[in-house]
């Protein structure tokens, strides 16, 4: 009799667990470094059912003065529901291996605000679950600075080489879909 009261609370737990695993979009599954800090960023918890921007960055390349423009459309954006996703990467030879100086690059020099990971892969075989659905639903980082708009399900509605400025009509046009998208 007393493994029924423990089994039917287990049960349910399981239940519970699985079915928000099943509202989360396989881009959102996992989670990741914050780069500041020592917390995992629960991508699902953070991210779903909001419109995202996600941009593989990289402190020392040609495109780093972006990250102005991408905190100005950050904060054009954030009143309307829009979350973006910064993702350090030494893919292209172009990040720091210390957090620490990646840190000051995105938030001192350049005052970013949306949330930052630590460094990840991006591309190839190691790249993150979350870069490999990213790249299997449009295609995967040619060089930093790359950018994916993703509407409130999941899905990639655009993705825009590191030559796209931030305050791009295209970019932006992307953002407002995915803005307007429904969960």
């Amino acid at each position: 009799m007393h493994a029924r009261w423990l089994t039917l609370p287990l049960l349910a737990l399981a239940a519970a667990t699985s079915s928000w695993a099943a509202d989360c979009p396989a881009l959102l599954q996992g989670s990741l470094p914050e780069l500041r800090g020592k917390e995992q960023i629960d991508l699902c918890q953070r991210f779903a059912g909001k419109p995202l921007v996600v941009i593989n960055t990289a402190s020392y390349c040609g495109f780093a003065p972006q990250f102005e423009g991408l905190e100005a459309t950050y904060k054009d954006y954030r009143e309307q529901g829009l979350e973006m996703l910064g993702v350090p990467s030494n893919d292209f030879k172009q990040e720091d291996a210390d957090s620490d100086k990646t840190a000051k690059v995105c938030y001192a020099n350049y005052g970013v605000t949306f949330t930052m990971t630590k460094a990840q892969p991006v591309r190839g075989k190691d790249a993150i679950p979350l870069f490999v659905e990213l790249a299997r639903q449009s295609s995967a980082p040619k060089w930093n600075f790359y950018k994916y708009v993703v509407d409130r399900k999941g899905k990639v509605i655009g993705n825009f080489s590191s030559l796209t400025k931030p305050d791009d009509p295209a970019f932006r046009a992307a953002i407002d879909k995915a803005i307007a998208s429904q969960p």
